[in-house]
């Protein structure tokens, strides 16, 4: 077994060994019947996954300033409205549109008549490439989500609007999606003139209140385990190829008890929900997540949960050299000058109420502030859950249509928008 082979089979482990959530007993894998078609779904990339369904799939590649090659792909309306979708931590394109046509954000997007982007940020399945480094290179996953703010979203949005030839597009973004855009407002405001909307689901940036396992854990150890891990060559953190997903395939089989246990791995970082997974659709998740991260970026993850502020990446004494300063700056999250609606649920681990309610308190211009109505609804639900459309996303697209400049509009009775 190759070196790399066995530091994934090291770290799949130690989350298996050590970060089991509590879950039903009574659940019995035995019971599951997955139907073919989620088992070639689970196979499929997100453009053959839009291709399969009937919808008009486009696939495109962008470069960064740095030299990054992005993956992006298009659910095409041409002459509507573009919205750019943007996924969270650990998560690819995939996530808009794997739970199939009625159950997927991406799909229902289209439907109502926008023009859907999804983007792919450095380091996942999509977006591997570099012009001049490969991923066996420790100078590729040098990165954490501050570069993606910088020069991974100004990119996505630049290519989009120049391909749609319109001045501004609709945001989606989820997670770890919503903290690079609060990082794109800080360090380039003039790209808030590009967004007609920012609709931010489980919106990240304050970690005070965190209830993550493997953030809090990273966050408790800190520097220690980011330089061992970095030290071993650990450079990529829960990486997406073809031996950890071979190790997915036979561990979360249906007809195997571990099919449990992967449960587990999938939302020990976010929190868990059962009500809201559809069971036969464990393929399907274990099939595109995790799909890749830096080790540094889930190092600047356990600095905010650390420091309770929303900051630059800490570089120690290395800081005079970077800002100036003994101490990283915090993002200017007064430069979020454009619309934002805040979306999120009471059992989220990862954003959790109070820490989206300190986040509430520092943006500008929040138009729509709403926790889901169920108090079970976790990190994942909000773009997986079997109810997300009645109890999220119909409202969601309202906000967003109220927004538009020339929108029709509906009875918003029943909402209230802050």
């Amino acid at each position: 077994m190759s070196l790399v082979s066995t530091k994934n089979f090291f770290i799949v482990g130690l989350f298996l060994i050590f970060f089991q959530p509590k879950t039903n007993a009574n659940f019995n894998p035995f019971q599951l019947v997955i139907p073919p078609n989620v088992l070639e779904d689970a196979e499929l990339d997100t453009f053959q996954l839009i291709s399969k369904y009937g919808y008009p799939a486009e696939n495109y590649t962008v470069q960064t300033e740095d030299g990054y090659i992005l993956g992006m792909v298009r659910i095409a309306r041409p002459g509507a409205i573009p919205v750019l979708m943007v996924h969270g931590l650990l998560d690819s394109s995939a996530t808009w549109v794997m739970m199939g046509p009625t159950k997927s954000l991406g799909y229902l997007l289209y439907e109502q008549g926008y023009d859907v982007w999804m983007t792919n940020v450095r380091g996942n399945t999509y977006s591997k490439k570099h012009v001049r480094y490969s991923t066996l290179d420790s100078e590729f996953w040098n990165f954490s989500f501050h570069e993606m703010g910088l020069y991974d979203l100004p990119t996505s949005i630049d290519f989009v609007l120049m391909q749609t030839g319109f001045s501004q597009l609709h945001y989606v973004g989820h997670s770890q999606g919503a903290v690079i855009f609060w990082v794109l407002a800080s360090e380039k405001p003039e790209y808030m003139d590009k967004i007609l909307m920012m609709q931010a689901l489980a919106p990240v940036a304050f970690l005070t209140h965190c209830r993550s396992p493997i953030v809090n854990f990273i966050a408790a150890r800190d520097a220690a385990v980011a330089f061992l891990l970095r030290t071993a060559g650990f450079n990529e953190f829960l990486p997406s190829n073809n031996v950890i997903n071979t190790f997915k395939r036979i561990v979360c089989h249906d007809t195997t008890i571990s099919n449990h246990i992967c449960q587990n791995l999938l939302f020990i970082i976010f929190g868990f929900n059962r009500e809201q997974l559809n069971e036969t659709m464990i393929p399907i998740l274990v099939g595109h997540t995790p799909a890749g991260a830096s080790t540094k970026q889930m190092h600047h993850f356990g600095q905010l949960r650390n420091s309770r502020k929303f900051q630059l990446f800490d570089y120690g004494l290395w800081n005079l050299l970077y800002y100036g300063s003994l101490r990283p700056p915090s993002y200017k999250l007064e430069n979020v000058r454009t619309k934002v609606a805040l979306y999120y649920g009471n059992n989220d681990w990862l954003a959790p109420p109070e820490d989206v309610e300190l986040l509430y308190q520092r943006l500008p211009y929040v138009v729509d502030k709403y926790v889901v109505p169920n108090k079970d609804f976790n990190h994942l639900d909000l773009i997986w859950g079997i109810d997300a459309k009645t109890l999220l996303w119909d409202r969601m697209i309202q906000v967003m249509k109220s927004q538009e400049p020339y929108p029709v509009y509906d009875d918003y009775s029943d909402y209230i928008f802050i």
